[in-house]
This record gives structure tokens, C-alpha cells and sequence, in this order.
């Protein structure tokens, strides 16, 4: 599913200046994703990924130590048993640019973008009545709940449990830095190491298992991607690495969003849930919510992801960094 929605909205992001036309000239930086195996099981467990993913057209390629060492120069290849990558992964340098575009788009088509806190959700028998922080209020026939980790709190007093958690997740940067010095993100899980310089010069590094309270977790964090670049990427040793910044993640259960209607509740939809995809596959989503809000029918994939998908078995992605 997440394969499919981010194949859209890559398709999309690629010609984004003839979408959007936005004014802060955002560009899809092809970096390519390379994922370190350092045992056989995870090697198998990129191996069944890159085929369902080359199932959908995507080109990613199971590659030796030796390969994955010419994708990514410096790499230490010692302890590794292979890797996963797929060169049209990429990022945005200026996310919210893209954000900007997107608002900017809506509004010259005839949107009324607003900035306030919700406080309150509720029906008043032909539409929902939302209440805001400063004390105004809005009357509408259609809401979609897009609010992440807010949206459990909205939606509680109706009676509607979202299955999301708050989860805090932590990355280091450097100050900018003239030379290339790491091209691809690499993502080591077994490790739980990353690490990527951004088109701007600066190296993010992260520990993955980072969690809980900065002011005594932070020195561990630290140990923990030294670890990681002594062991793996010692082209970045002489990186420091002086600003920690602080971001939530919206996970679900699966760690998939959750799309689609309310169950019981005409006119209520959600967007929520991206558990840190959530940028990744924005247009499609946007579409898609698009599409089931004004009539046009409700897609297969919106039903995968509905909110009733948590009383059965569920399908979990495991590729989350």
C-alpha cells in the first residue's frame, strides 16, 4: 500500500513546479536510500522487500557489501552481509516550501486558508460544528480530521478511538559543511543508525532506538551514532554534531495511516495516522481524500486503510526509520 501511494505522489513531487508553482522552488533530490544488512535474516527481510517493490516497477536492487560500498564511498564493510538499494529514493531540502505550494495552490483556486486551534468537534444534526481556540467557530458539512497525534483528543468525545501514539524521535545535525562527504541516506536498523547530508551542507545522524527524555537520553544517543560512524561511516568522525532537534511521530499499530470515513458519523473523514510517511505519500493521500469528500467513489486503497482494518490481522510496515 505504501508502495503504491508513494509511486503517485513521486510521480507528482517530480513535476511539482507544473502542479504547484511554488514560490520557494523545492526540488526532488534523487539521493537514493541504501539499507544495511549485518545478519542474514534482515538480508532476507530486504530481500522480500525489494521484490514486492520490483513487483510494482520499482527499481531497487539487492547488492553485495562490495557494491554497496561503491553507492556509498567510505563505507566500512566489515560485519556486513549486503543491503538494500533503490537510486530514485529521495528528499525534499525544503519541505516547507512544499507545504507553502500546496496552500498557495489551494488558495488561487478559491480556498480560505485558516491558522487556528480546534478545540472541539461536534454535530449539530446537518454538518459538524468546530469550535476554535479563539473562540470562533466553523459550520461544515464535510470535515477530514488530518490533525496526527491530535486527532485521538477530537475525536474521543464522539465516541471514536484512534488507535495513535504520540512518539517522540530525536536526529543530530552539524553545522553546514562545504564538502560532500555522504551522498545516499543510509539506514543501518540493526545498528539502529542513520545518517544523510542534506543539499544544504549540514549531516543528520540519528539514533534509532532514541526515545524518552532528552536531558539524560541525549549522551547515550551520542555513543550510540559515534558507534554507528566509527563503525560504518568513519569519513563523518570529524563531524560534530551540536544541535539535537526534537519531532512526533503519529503511529498507528501498523504504522500505516488511517483513511477514510468515520464509521456512523456522515461527513466525518481521516487523514491521520502517517507514523513518518506521511510526506512521502501527501498527494496520493490528498487525492485519494479528495476523491471519497466530494463523491467521485472511494478507492480500494482508501478501504485497505480504513479505521475498521484494526478489528482483523494486520499488515505491518516494518521499513520505518
Amino acid at each position: 500500500m505504501s508502495c503504491e501511494l508513494a509511486i503517485e505522489s513521486v510521480a507528482f513531487y517530480e513535476e511539482i513546479d507544473k502542479h504547484l508553482g511554488p514560490s520557494g522552488k523545492p526540488k526532488l533530490d534523487r539521493c537514493g536510500y541504501v539499507f544495511i544488512a549485518d545478519s542474514e535474516e534482515e538480508l532476507a527481510g530486504l530481500d522480500a522487500n525489494v521484490r514486492l517493490q520490483n513487483g510494482l516497477g520499482i527499481p531497487s536492487l539487492l547488492v553485495t557489501p562490495d557494491e554497496a560500498a561503491e553507492l556509498v564511498p567510505g563505507l566500512l564493510t566489515d560485519g556486513i552481509v549486503g543491503a538494500a538499494y533503490c537510486g530514485i529514493d529521495g528528499y525534499f531540502d525544503k519541505p516547507q516550501a512544499v507545504v507553502e505550494g500546496f496552500a498557495a495552490a489551494a488558495q488561487r483556486a478559491g480556498a480560505i486558508v485558516e491558522l487556528a486551534e480546534v478545540v472541539s468537534l461536534v454535530s449539530d444534526g446537518s454538518g459538524w460544528r468546530l469550535s476554535l481556540g479563539a473562540g470562533n467557530g466553523l459550520v461544515a458539512s464535510q470535515v477530514v480530521v488530518a490533525a496526527g497525534y491530535g486527532s485521538p483528543s477530537l475525536l474521543q468525545p464522539l465516541g471514536v478511538d484512534l488507535p495513535i501514539e504520540k512518539e517522540a524521535r530525536y536526529l543530530f545535525f552539524s553545522e553546514p559543511i562545504r564538502e560532500r562527504l555522504l551522498e545516499p541516506l543510509v539506514v543501518a536498523s540493526e545498528r539502529r543508525f542513520a545518517a544523510k547530508q542534506l543539499a544544504n551542507g549540514r549531516v543528520l545522524a540519528s539514533d534509532l532506538d532514541a526515545g524518552g527524555d532528552p536531558e539524560s537520553g541525549a549522551q547515550h544517543w551520542r555513543e550510540n551514532v559515534s558507534h554507528g560512524i566509527r563503525s560504518l561511516l568513519p569519513v563523518l568522525e570529524f563531524v560534530s554534531f551540536p544541535i539535537l532537534v526534537e519531532g512526533f511521530y503519529d503511529l498507528t499499530p501498523d504504522h500505516q495511516p488511517i483513511l477514510g470515513p468515520v464509521p456512523g458519523r456522515e461527513g466525518l473523514w481521516l487523514a491521520t495516522g502517517f507514523s513518518g510517511h506521511g510526506f512521502m505519500i501527501a498527494p496520493a493521500v490528498g487525492r485519494l481524500v479528495a476523491d471519497a469528500v466530494c463523491g467521485r467513489g472511494i478507492d480500494p486503497l482508501t478501504r485497505e486503510l480504513s479505521i475498521e482494518r484494526f478489528s482483523g490481522e494486520l499488515a505491518r510496515e516494518r521499513q520505518i526509520v
